[in-house]
């Protein structure tokens, strides 16, 4: 057996191994380019393109289709030749393939300019159509050429990439002490109605109408996202904006 023959039964021979190495220690400044693919892109005003490029700078897409290869010397692009494959969005917008979506601005997770860079890489004989790639990654992950997430491969020739990112652990965490957080305290709605109190110890305890102890639970904080776990059992979240609290239609401030 040729070693063409073993890459296309196989796909587990090393694909590109120097621009991966390039890849993966790029500090993100660095454009990358993933050329000559044929790209479904989801986008109903770009459509499908082949022999086409996509331009990417760290999680950001920065432009695609035919021709960018032609700037790639004057940006000191990172350059994947993809001949023979088809990329697709990692994220699969199942409304929009079903034909749920009124307008383009409604499309989630397309390979547009603008967009997070999160996409597959699979042979052309195996996507026929996003479904069928993405299938070829659940059933066949060995056959996948790349998976990029937020920039970076997190699969490539069909092996995950060491030292990648670690998957939050399932379940419930415990509650973190937040002892100092500028976000404890008391939150009041504009109209004086909702006043929720975040405590240390990762409980909250709402007041409404003047009705306490309405709704009491556990809350945990990542980044300007608090997500509730009510004693009742059911989930709620809000977000913090600025000096601002949203939640359930709620603007709150620290009374």
């Amino acid at each position: 057996m040729t070693t063409n023959d073993t890459h296309a039964h196989t796909g587990a021979l090393s694909w590109h191994p120097e621009a991966l190495a390039e890849i993966l220690s790029n500090d993100g400044g660095r454009p990358v380019l993933f050329t000559n693919a044929r790209i479904v892109t989801m986008d109903p005003l770009i459509g499908t393109m082949t022999g086409a490029d996509i331009l990417f700078v760290g999680d950001l897409i920065v432009g695609v289709g035919p021709g960018i290869i032609t700037a790639a010397q004057d940006d000191n692009a990172i350059v994947v030749d993809c001949t023979g494959t088809t990329i697709v969005p990692a994220v699969v917008d199942t409304v929009a393939l079903a034909g749920g979506r009124g307008r383009r601005s409604e499309y989630v997770a397309t390979l547009t300019p603008g967009n997070n860079t999160d996409f597959l890489v699979v042979p052309d004989e195996l996507a026929a159509d996003v479904p069928s790639a993405v299938a070829t990654l659940v059933s066949h992950p060995e056959q996948v050429r790349a998976l990029v997430a937020a920039g970076r491969p997190v699969r490539w020739s069909g092996t995950e990439i060491p030292g990648g990112p670690t998957p939050p652990q399932a379940g419930i965490p415990a509650a973190p002490d937040l002892t100092g957080s500028p976000r404890l305290g008391v939150w009041i709605d504009r109209q004086d109605f909702l006043h929720q109190e975040l405590t240390a110890d990762g409980r909250y305890d709402e007041t409404r109408g003047g009705r306490p102890h309405a709704y009491q639970g556990r809350f945990w904080i990542d980044g300007d996202r608090i997500d509730y776990l009510d004693d009742l059992g059911f989930w709620a979240y809000g977000e913090f904006r600025g000096d601002e609290l949203h939640h359930a239609g709620y603007v709150m401030k620290l009374g």
